[in-house]
């Protein structure tokens, strides 16, 4: 049976009550006259299948409303004649013939000057402060490298852990490691899309069905708006609520995405920025996803950072060899957002599935670690917070290290280097108190201000110690994730001047410290992973060729994962020795296997991704 790729119905007129003409293309291709008028109204002069361009187009004619008052919109799923296509089409989403939404192209739109004609929230799910079913919180839990420090000597740079982690327990869902949508924090997402001329085939085609992914998966307090660009940007369509109304008008939009143009980035970040700038309404969570497969090609270039004036994060997909992984990377991490490097295309579903199923389940925000030293001659030396900013007081007793949004289930590990004084003999008691650590920030779903009970750590100073004093693995372990993300650091550099020995050099140097430490003796998981992503750094930097196309975007994506401690997608998403799964919450992974199965089987990884370390 001959089948529309439009809609993926079947090419049978007078099919039931409804006669669906049929409109055969000089290609030889097939499809419903309504679907392809439709399809090229907006611009669209080649074979959604072939990518021939027509010389007969199919005439403007109005587009039928179904008797029924449904219709099936899925994004489009076709594939180029050497890719045999599958089923795994999204979901039917139930039309809304009497909504007046309006939806544009990428090509031909008219748009206002402020975009502040975002969807009204005068709806929106109240989360009250005494529901005693959501429970939600910050955990903190310390360790030191050492359980003692004997009394009659002083010790520099001693380090303290800080571990916090989040949790949000709706006690009506139990069983459920997804948050209800009206349970957690709505969203608000604009997602800036690349749909220049590298685009064409199947890359444009596997965006469609990442961002049909991601449209079917908001709920319907979450709102959307997607920016394309090329030579130029233009919003296809407002912040809209992801109702079934809502949904089945991006899905529409999405589906009629085309490639064609130059890479203008500048331009989709500033619109996309704008879009965020201008709404009226805004929803407790809010976040930009960026994705380029190419090098910004527009003359008289411009600063992006410069005109990214928002607090906004920004998560940056590069995608194939070509992008751009300096600019998105520095985009990220001005914005403390994330950059992952989509080695594999048949990965950017699975990439946009992880980092929703974090921005779907944001517990805290503007979360704010508080650091006070116990002792008077005890000072704080430095903290090691990756790319979160952090403080000390001009007296050294005080230190602040500013966290921003933290996930359900998600992790941050702070490192607190603290001097030690040694204690008189009179002074009495085995214990000494080092630090206070305590935390606030604010909560998404009631917007109050929250605080943590204070958490006192402690060692002990005997006047001796009878035996050797065993190392910390949970502290070692946490040293070493410095140790390698530095050393990746180091590394680009000299890379990126063409010292690829040196490179090389500084990789074995740190892949040899942590082979000496106690955590790798121990048999930690995360160490034995950060050396296999070493490894896998070293091999990518055997040629100037190798590191160009994809060492530098490989080792930026690691960098990215290790100073945000969040998870990102590296070349291959699946790679079980890859540490950047450390970071990655039970809900990402659920996320991840809903994308999973909505693939056709030529899409799928063939390996099995772990759960987490």
């Amino acid at each position: 049976m001959r089948i529309c790729t439009l809609c993926d119905g079947a090419l049978k007129a007078g099919s039931g009550s409804v006669t669906r003409a049929i409109f055969s293309a000089e290609c030889s291709h097939s499809f419903h006259f309504t679907c392809i008028t439709s399809y090229v109204k907006h611009g669209n002069h080649v074979c959604p299948i072939c990518d021939v361009e027509w010389k007969d187009i199919p005439s403007h004619a109005p587009i039928a409303k179904p008797t029924n008052g449904t219709t099936r919109v899925v994004p489009i799923l076709t594939w180029p004649s050497h890719i045999k296509a599958t089923s795994g089409t999204l979901p039917c989403i139930p039309s809304q013939t009497n909504s007046n939404r309006s939806i544009t192209s990428n090509s031909q739109s008219s748009e206002p000057f402020h975009f502040n004609d975002d969807d009204p929230l005068d709806f929106q799910f109240k989360f009250p402060s005494n529901d005693k079913s959501i429970i939600r919180s910050i955990d903190i839990k310390t360790s030191t490298e050492l359980s003692a420090v004997r009394r009659s000597i002083s010790q520099k740079n001693f380090h303290v852990l800080i571990n916090l982690k989040a949790h949000v327990t709706d006690m009506n869902q139990v069983n459920s490691d997804i948050p209800s949508p009206t349970r957690r924090a709505p969203v608000d997402l604009v997602t800036v899309l690349d749909v220049s001329g590298s685009m064409t085939g199947t890359k444009i085609l596997l965006l469609k069905r990442a961002m049909g992914f991601v449209i079917e998966n908001l709920g319907p307090f979450d709102r959307l708006s997607v920016i394309t660009f090329s030579s130029n940007a233009r919003r296809l369509f407002p912040l809209l609520l992801m109702d079934d109304s809502g949904k089945q008008h991006a899905l529409q939009a999405v589906n009629c995405l085309f490639a064609g143009g130059e890479t203008n980035i500048s331009e989709g970040l500033k619109k996309g920025a704008q879009v965020m700038e201008d709404r009226r309404h805004k929803n407790p969570v809010c976040s930009i996803m960026l994705l380029s497969d190419g090098q910004e090609t527009v003359k008289n270039r411009i600063h992006l950072q410069e005109k990214l004036r928002l607090k906004i994060p920004v998560h940056t997909f590069g995608f194939g060899e070509d992008h751009d992984p300096i600019t998105l990377h520095s985009i990220a991490e001005g914005s403390k957002g994330t950059f992952s490097f989509i080695e594999n295309e048949g990965l950017i579903q699975d990439a946009f599935a992880q980092c929703i199923g974090g921005l779907l389940g944001v517990v805290a925000q503007d979360l704010q670690v508080h650091i006070q030293s116990l002792q008077l001659d005890l000072c704080l030396s430095q903290l090691k917070a990756g790319s979160y900013s952090s403080n000390i007081s001009c007296d050294n007793q005080i230190g602040f290290v500013d966290i921003g949004e933290l996930y359900a289930d998600e992790e941050r590990d702070v490192l607190v280097l603290v001097n030690i004084p040694s204690v008189e003999d009179k002074d009495s008691g085995n214990q000494m108190k080092l630090v206070s650590v305590r935390c606030t920030y604010r909560d998404p779903f009631t917007k109050e201000s929250m605080a943590t009970d204070a958490i006192e750590v402690k060692i002990y100073r005997p006047r001796s110690l009878i035996e050797d004093l065993v190392v910390s693995v949970e502290v070692d372990r946490q040293k070493n994730r410095f140790r390698a993300a530095e050393a990746m650091r180091f590394a680009r550099a000299a890379a990126d001047k063409g010292d690829l020995p040196n490179a090389r050099a500084i990789i074995d140097r740190c892949r040899m410290w942590i082979s000496e430490s106690a955590s790798m003796r121990a048999g930690d998981k995360l160490c034995v992973a950060l050396d296999a992503e070493l490894q896998e750094v070293w091999s990518r930097m055997g040629s100037k060729k190798i590191y160009e196309s994809t060492g530098r975007g490989y080792i930026l994506s690691g960098m990215s994962a290790h100073s945000m401690q969040k998870a990102t997608a590296r070349g291959d998403s699946t790679e079980t020795s890859s540490p950047v799964h450390a970071y990655q919450t039970p809900p990402m992974f659920e996320m991840l296997k809903l994308s999973r199965m909505s693939l056709p089987n030529f899409l799928r990884p063939k390996k099995t991704q772990p759960k987490y370390i």
